[in-house]
């Protein structure tokens, strides 16, 4: 048989063997990673509050939480309500089942942060809900539909929360 036949047959086998090493390691390194989804890609709210989802009309609601007294049954809500929108637009709250409710007017293209610049928070007597609970709340606002949000409750053991304990 003449040499080349054999010498390119040789470079073939060394070929395809390089390729499936290389398709071994690409896989074998990269793990799961192909299948699965990246952490980095789920929204969360990176705060003490959650931020409730834009279906809830033109107004966005981030870091909504409420501040309660040890017994749970009052408390502050803080939040921020930023209102993207050129006209002023009104957020509808419910604060679990029957226990308060309450609306914020945020004017055109400004942010209204409850608790803070001046700001009063929401005050909601009859709470039932301890620090460390979440409190099921409602929120609308325009033309949007009411969207539930487990808003959490917490407690002044953290030094900046301290002032918003009633």
């Amino acid at each position: 048989m003449p040499s080349s036949v054999l010498g390119g047959s040789v470079k073939s086998r060394r070929l395809i063997a390089s390729v499936v090493v290389g398709a071994a390691l690409v896989l074998g390194t990269s793990g799961c990673a192909l299948v699965s989804t990246q952490a980095t890609t789920i929204p969360y709210s990176p705060a003490d509050g959650v931020n409730v989802p834009d279906r809830s009309g033109p107004l966005q609601v981030r870091n909504a939480l409420i501040v309660a007294n040890d017994e749970g049954t009052e408390g502050n809500f803080l939040a921020a309500i930023v209102n993207a929108t050129d006209d002023a637009e009104t957020l509808n709250i419910s604060f679990g089942e029957g226990v308060a409710a309450a609306t914020v007017r945020v004017p055109a293209r400004t942010v209204v942060s409850l608790g803070i610049d001046g700001e009063e928070p929401i005050f909601v007597e009859g709470l039932d809900s301890k620090p460390g609970s979440d409190l099921p709340t409602s929120f609308q606002s325009g033309d949007g539909e009411t969207v539930l949000a487990d808003v959490p409750v917490l407690d002044g053991t953290l030094d900046y929360l301290t002032e918003y304990v009633p």
